[in-house]
């Protein structure tokens, strides 16, 4: 028996290729899906069934793509209604594969269709289980995602809670948790940075498995969600309809512009300038108005969260190279309407005597050398939890996630500082303040990190070490 987790990092997304004699699974794929046909070919196998376990919010599924390729049907469990030819299982329902077979447990609470697989070996035995969002490492998915009229985030949690109690804890220790997401996904709160684990662990440190009422449980998992970004109604109403191949979709943005044409395109549909460059190469010179979000980050997630509309037109900006990647990347979210990228990046851009902006970035030394606790007006731009943990005196919080919403909270007659933890994120919210007129924000390099190596007084009046 062959399980491979095919771990994509920037959406904190676990897909699984199964194999057992010639016959293949899937388990959640990507959109790019040829990976998997690759894989299967290089190992005489044919691909027998697809397996989604729920309609993702955070990504869009390759499961249209690599069903019309395979002619492998797509599996979903109870309650799901996809707008596509699509074999919706029982509970319970047992499925082979070569010498193995797959068991359908339905698991409702982080939507209504979530279902986890149960992979049994040769013998019989529960040898791992496949547990979407329903289940992740150190946490369990959050339950206000599928919220109806009739249907609260604390009736989801509810049916998670029955869920797990009846479906996943009498599973034996030895099971192996396999889930859809680790830490960095915006569909849990408090997850690991392990991809896998086995459930006896699980039992032990998982704070949603531990011995609890139903009330207690649901104000623990309710407790401290943030709101879910923009993107993730979209990427479900995605899932359900079916997308177009991705290489369409890489054939039709993958169109590099001269400087002119690039400037007459972005003129004549109103289409964003997205810059994926490194925060400081962004700094020094860039397309006014452009906003960036480096493509070496967390860059799909920030995509979906700050750009609201899925279907925004956009034009590229990036590093030599790498025009193919960031079109790919943004495809996985439903970004779909790349019109092109600017050949040649900025060198061709400044080359053409075209108008360039700049964003003024200090070193976290300078700025402590002229930081005034009583003048210097200093927005945070980390989450609420990191800013709870130390920050400096006297700052204001205002999440990046949160950052249009409060604009109106940053000054635009006089200087200001943004930071984050390292610099990724404060650049991204300089790019998009300066779009918006902010003309004197300065960003702060390397963020809190290197501005607590510094004397700047904390919030508790200690220095900072």
């Amino acid at each position: 028996m062959i399980i491979e987790q095919i771990y994509t990092g920037c959406l904190a997304q676990g897909a699984y290729y199964l194999q057992s004699g010639t016959e293949a699974a899937i388990i959640d794929p990507l959109r790019e899906v040829q990976t998997y046909l690759n894989k299967a070919a290089r190992n005489g196998a044919t691909i027998k069934y697809i397996f989604e376990t729920h309609f993702h919010a955070d990504f869009v599924s390759g499961h249209v793509d690599l069903s019309a390729k395979t002619g492998a049907p797509i599996v979903y469990g109870p309650n799901a209604a996809p707008a596509f030819e699509a074999l919706i299982a029982e509970d319970g329902q047992e499925f082979s594969l070569g010498d193995c077979r797959i068991r359908v447990l339905h698991t409702p609470g982080h939507t209504l269709e979530s279902t986890c697989f149960l992979l049994l070996d040769e013998n019989g035995k529960e040898n791992a289980i496949f547990t979407g969002d329903t289940l992740f490492i150190g946490d369990v998915g959050r339950p206000d995602l599928a919220q109806k009229a009739d249907l609260t985030q604390d009736d989801l949690a509810g049916m998670l809670y029955d869920s797990l109690r009846s479906k996943l804890l009498p599973l034996p220790n030895d099971v192996i948790v396999y889930p859809a997401h680790g830490a960095g996904s915006a569909c849990g709160k408090n997850m690991s940075k392990e991809t896998f684990d086995t459930l006896g662990h699980q039992k032990e440190v998982n704070y949603a498995l531990q011995p609890q009422s139903k009330e207690e449980f649901i104000t623990a998992v309710t407790d401290g969600l943030t709101p879910p970004p923009a993107y993730f109604p979209e990427n479900v109403r995605l899932n359900k309809a079916g997308t177009e191949p991705v290489e369409k979709v890489l054939k039709r943005g993958n169109h590099p512009l001269s400087p002119e044409a690039f400037e007459v395109v972005a003129n004549e549909t109103g289409a964003l300038v997205l810059d994926t460059r490194k925060a400081q190469e962004f700094a020094q010179a860039f397309i006014p108005r452009s906003i960036n979000i480096g493509i070496d980050g967390d860059f799909a997630p920030w995509v979906g969260t700050l750009i609201t509309d899925i279907n925004q037109p956009l034009l590229l900006v990036t590093a030599p190279g790498r025009e193919e990647e960031v079109i790919t990347r943004l495809s996985r979210v439903g970004y779909d309407q790349v019109l092109g990228f600017l050949e040649g990046g900025m060198e061709s851009w400044r080359t053409a005597n075209k108008e360039v902006d700049q964003i003024e970035s200090v070193a976290a030394e300078t700025f402590a050398t002229n930081f005034d606790p009583e003048k210097t007006i200093v927005k945070d731009v980390r989450k609420a939890t990191e800013f709870e943990g130390g920050h400096i005196a006297g700052a204001d919080n205002v999440p990046l996630a949160s950052l249009s919403e409060q604009m109106a909270e940053f000054p635009k007659d006089e200087p200001f500082y943004v930071h984050c933890a390292g610099g990724y994120r404060s650049m991204i919210a300089a790019s998009i303040l300066k779009a918006r007129g902010y003309d004197q924000v300065r960003e702060v390099a390397g963020g809190f990190g290197a501005i607590a190596k510094t004397n700047i007084p904390t919030a508790s009046g200690q220095l900072a070490e």
